[in-house]
């Protein structure tokens, strides 16, 4: 999705990148063209210096996020004192529901969460559903958590809530599954431009296929859902260990293999009213 420089970055159009230019298709959202909306006509067509970036999908349908990799829910029990993996979680591709009105885009400021002192990037991929419940591509994915928050709740047994549901971001572009052949990408984290975090998507032990027929069981997956990786091992801050949590000026930059860099800096501390409400640990 794009929006030309300029214009309401509220709305976007579907594009698609060839070389320095975005040819603006027919659909008015990517779910339309998924389904067939405008596939066969192109709308406009602009550099791709004239247009700001937009997430995907600017408004999924619902964003789930699962807990695919050992190594991450190793350290994560490690560093909170859990006694270890359990055993369900091999048996299951467990994954959590988080905000899809809390959706940003590359070089997007992130509101810092009210009420936390440990604000996490989280280094991750996200599937984007497309027509008949099928992987229409793939995007960079950052599950910003707040630690302190997410620490409190989870202790209730309900999982993450206000620890996760502030913000979501996705892009900078999504990224077709030929296009990227077996998945074994690299995937780095840096925090101004220090590296952070580095790992593979190929080390997921749960696979796509299991991850979204258990997204699908007893319910429909609808195009434009969204469905996180979880994150790569070592990469978030709780996985480290040292305490060094965002703070507001913080650039995070993630960047996957064949997908691109996801950018965004960490903005000064949320402040919401009710009328925008929707805009606004241990380890998921």
């Amino acid at each position: 999705m794009f929006s030309p420089r300029g214009r309401d970055l509220d709305r976007g159009w579907p594009g698609r990148i060839e070389g320095d230019r975005v040819i603006q298709l027919a659909a008015q959202t990517l779910q339309s063209f998924f389904t067939g909306g405008g596939q066969a006509r192109e709308h406009g067509e602009y550099l791709l210096d004239e247009v700001q970036l937009r997430p995907p999908v600017l408004h999924p349908p619902s964003v789930r996020d699962a807990y695919a990799f050992e190594e991450h829910v190793r350290n994560a029990a490690r560093v909170t004192g859990r006694p270890g993996v359990p055993k369900e979680w091999y048996e299951i591709p467990v994954f959590y529901f988080s905000s899809p009105a809390a959706i940003y885009g590359p070089e997007d400021d992130i509101p810092y969460p009210e009420g936390s002192d440990e604000l996490d990037y989280e280094l991750e991929v996200a599937a984007v559903i497309g027509a008949d419940g099928a992987i229409a591509g793939f995007t960079v994915m950052n599950d910003w958590s707040a630690r302190d928050l997410q620490r409190r709740e989870m202790r209730v047994g309900l999982g993450p809530a206000k620890g996760k549901d502030f913000a979501t971001s996705l892009g900078p572009v999504l990224v077709t599954p030929d296009e990227l052949g077996d998945l074994r990408l690299e995937m780095i984290a840096r925090v101004n431009g220090e590296e952070r975090s580095r790992g593979n998507l190929g080390d997921m032990y749960h696979s796509w296929e299991a991850i979204l027929a258990r997204a699908a069981a007893n319910t429909r997956l609808l195009p434009g859902d969204v469905i996180g990786s979880g994150t790569v091992g070592s990469g978030c801050i709780l996985e480290h260990g040292d305490g060094r949590w965002l703070r507001p000026g913080d650039v995070v930059e993630l960047e996957v293999e064949g997908i691109g860099v996801l950018r965004n800096r960490v903005g000064p501390t949320a402040k919401l009213d009710e009328s925008n409400s929707g805009k606004r640990a241990e380890g998921v």
